[in-house]
């Protein structure tokens, strides 16, 4: 039972990660919502690995062009002007944030925050914020134009996503959005400054996984973020096509209607409010 709960957790996971609309709400909303116990937070942070590896293979190219560029730059005062080694520095700075104030805040994201009365209203509150990000950006300017102090703000904008119901990916584009940056744009970046924060987070919590308070256990865990990994690959190449053509504001939508839903069914005993660690 276990194995079949983590393949269809690894579905969730990997059909949320990318969207804007927080695959770690969804982690703890889904499992109550059909009677099930909490996978915690260590399965969560694990099963993010499966899509960061998704975000690996389909972004290959550019981490690898980004991270030989920086290299390069470490040893060559020429390479030192090439946009790949601004860019690398940028995601490492970009990246600070999240992993001082994970490591700072660790029991309050395992425990206090993952509660479905917060995790609700950060899904309305982070769905107004995107929506407001979409109407006032003026969405015309390339990754190219990306600033160290830019830069600095997508990373504070990331580390938001320490509190559950926020979205990682959804509050990095609607910084970047806010920025002037492109859908597409905010996108990527996104997408790319996620990568040392979540697989981090992921390896730091494999320590957990066995034998961990209401984790599934290794091989399920193992299983979903196999799962996770599939369906965010698919995700990742959907998301793209779209945001080239069409706004974010069904994702708006969506996400104050399930944290309404949420509140409703709190309100009424259906859920309870308080997510195992």
């Amino acid at each position: 039972m276990d194995l079949l709960r983590s393949v269809l957790l690894g579905i969730v996971q990997g059909l949320t990660e990318f969207l804007p609309i927080s695959s770690s709400a969804h982690l703890a909303i889904v499992p109550q919502l059909l009677g099930w116990e909490d996978p915690g937070a260590a399965y969560t942070a694990v099963v993010q690995i499966g899509t960061e590896l998704a975000v690996l293979l389909y972004f290959w190219r550019d981490i690898w062009t980004i991270g030989s560029g920086w290299v390069r730059g470490v040893f060559s005062r020429a390479a030192r002007q090439a946009p790949e080694w601004r860019m690398g520095w940028f995601i490492i700075v970009g990246s600070l944030p999240i992993v001082l104030l994970g490591l700072l805040l660790e029991d309050l994201i395992d425990r206090e925050f993952r509660n479905l009365w917060f995790i609700a209203s950060m899904l309305i509150g982070m769905g107004l914020v995107l929506g407001l990000a979409e109407r006032i950006g003026r969405k015309t300017k390339p990754i190219d134009d990306l600033s160290a102090r830019d830069a600095i703000l997508l990373g504070l904008a990331q580390a938001c996503a320490l509190v559950p119901g926020v979205s990682r990916s959804g509050a990095t584009i609607s910084m970047g959005l806010i920025l002037g940056y492109e859908r597409q744009a905010a996108t990527r970046y996104a997408f790319l400054l996620a990568i040392p924060a979540v697989v981090g987070a992921g390896v730091y919590k494999l320590k957990d996984i066995p034998g961990g308070e209401n984790a599934y256990g290794t091989v399920p865990t193992l299983v979903g973020t196999a799962v996770a990994f599939v369906v965010g690959l698919a995700v990742i190449h959907w998301l793209l096509q779209y945001v080239s053509k069409n706004s974010y504001t069904p994702f708006v939508l969506y996400r104050i209607a399930l944290g309404a839903v949420v509140l409703v069914l709190l309100s009424a005993g259906i859920l309870n409010g308080a997510v195992a660690a």
